[in-house]
């Protein structure tokens, strides 16, 4: 006759989950998730406001901006219709510098306001051209002609004094 003892179930059977502890099952459920997300989310964004503040400040006053005023060559080494290349505000900055007559003279940031590529002088052409995407500026404008770039290039404010050009401001795209 077999005994009882290996017919008894080891366990209650109301308790299906016998192998679960439970003890620190859930500690944060979905709602205290999300408080912490929006609570982490809304450090975030405050620690965030100063640094803005900075940069919008800077920002703002760009256009009104001053340099050093930088020596970019003698009048007598550019002749009309040539260009140079120079930096400037930093000296990372390529910027290009054209004569387009005695006394008129233009300068660029040389980098296209469309992915950043270097623009040249084409004298022939009469017209900047950056290769990368096939974008055309105006030389006298600096506003684009063709291609995919939509803003002008931000002009460089020069002036000629004591048989030299000057790099002075930089003139920003303004929207």
């Amino acid at each position: 006759m077999p005994s009882d003892k290996n017919n008894k179930i080891p366990f209650n059977e109301d308790n299906y989950t016998h192998n679960i502890n439970r003890n620190n099952e859930r500690s944060l459920d979905r709602r205290g998730f999300m408080k912490t997300l929006v609570g982490a989310a809304g450090v975030f964004a405050i620690s965030s406001l100063p640094w803005g503040a900075v940069a919008a400040k800077e920002l703002m006053g760009l256009s009104d901006k001053e340099y050093t005023h930088k020596k970019i060559i003698d009048v007598n080494k550019l002749a009309v219709g040539d260009s140079t290349n120079f930096t400037f505000p930093g000296d990372h900055d390529d910027a290009i510098l054209i004569r387009l007559s005695d006394t008129k003279y233009v300068a660029y940031q040389n980098a296209c306001t469309h992915l950043r590529c270097p623009v040249f002088w084409v004298k022939d052409e009469g017209q900047m051209v950056c290769p990368c995407h096939h974008g055309f500026f105006d030389v006298e404008t600096g506003a684009p002609t063709a291609g995919p770039p939509r803003r002008p290039l931000p002009e460089i404010q020069v002036k000629v004094e004591n048989g030299a050009v000057y790099a002075v401001k930089v003139k920003r795209y303004e929207a």
